[in-house]
């Protein structure tokens, strides 16, 4: 584990030394279907009984 914080310190330290602002890829809709889109393939909607 301290090899993994020193290795994240590093990281941070690197990035606050040349920041550079987060730019989206994609809209807000882009990113909810994409989202519901792989929810429903890990949790397909259950099928009706028949009863």
């Amino acid at each position: 584990m301290k090899a993994l914080e020193q290795d994240i310190r590093a990281w941070i330290d690197g990035w606050n030394e040349n920041p550079r602002p987060f730019i989206w890829a994609k809209t807000a809709d882009e990113i909810l279907k994409s989202l519901a889109d792989y929810l429903t393939k890990i949790n397909p909607p259950s099928q009706p009984s028949k009863e």
